[in-house]
């Protein structure tokens, strides 16, 4: 291996390091506790090799979504495999993307209410936001009908995500969840 491989690897590695010890430290006492002087204690790095590899926090937050967006297009794709028919793929989509944010309430932060420096609705997406759009896409395309799928897309994402949100923040009662989600996939499945 060239010296230059090795230092490639270990620098992805490095990076790598980083946005686990961010995501972790998210996760057990929120983002407000993620700072470059934290990360570098955790991963036992100085802040300037951090600052080597990231512009500051928001740079880390960004590549924690990023990773976030990936790991829900890939838990949205197995929904919508797995479904019988369209209907049942709506249904098992908003379901997924639902237990998603629940089980990773920090990632889900770091996607969608927290200010990260992505660029959304724009031709410059990265392909893992990109892709998880394009499975809400062709999750909804057999009942868009004549209405523009993205535009249909971007609605029923906005029900997904408004949903999601107000209940975590007690602005929804829980017990009427399912309830919500169903009158939702009826709107998108008919």
């Amino acid at each position: 291996m060239s010296t230059q491989a090795r230092r490639e690897r270990e620098r992805a590695e490095r990076e790598r390091a980083i946005v686990a010890a961010a995501r972790d430290l998210a996760l057990t006492e929120g983002w407000d506790a993620v700072t470059t002087r934290r990360l570098a204690a955790e991963i036992e790095y100085s802040q300037p090799v951090l600052y080597s590899h990231f512009k500051g926090k928001d740079a880390i937050m960004a590549a924690v979504a990023v990773e976030g967006f990936a790991e829900l297009a890939t838990t949205l794709a197995s929904a919508r495999a797995s479904a019988a028919d369209p209907r049942q793929a709506v249904a098992d989509v908003a379901a997924a993307y639902v237990a998603f944010a629940e089980r990773r309430p920090a990632l889900y932060d770091a996607m969608f209410t927290l200010a990260v420096d992505l660029p959304f609705a724009s031709q410059s997406v990265p392909t893992d936001l990109a892709r998880g759009f394009a499975e809400l896409a062709e999750t909804v395309r057999p009942a868009a009908g004549d209405d523009d799928l993205e535009t249909f897309t971007e609605t029923f994402w906005s029900g997904l995500h408004g949903l999601v949100t107000l209940m975590r923040s007690g602005r929804l009662r829980r017990a009427g969840h399912e309830q919500r989600l169903a009158v939702l996939v009826r709107g998108f499945s008919r």
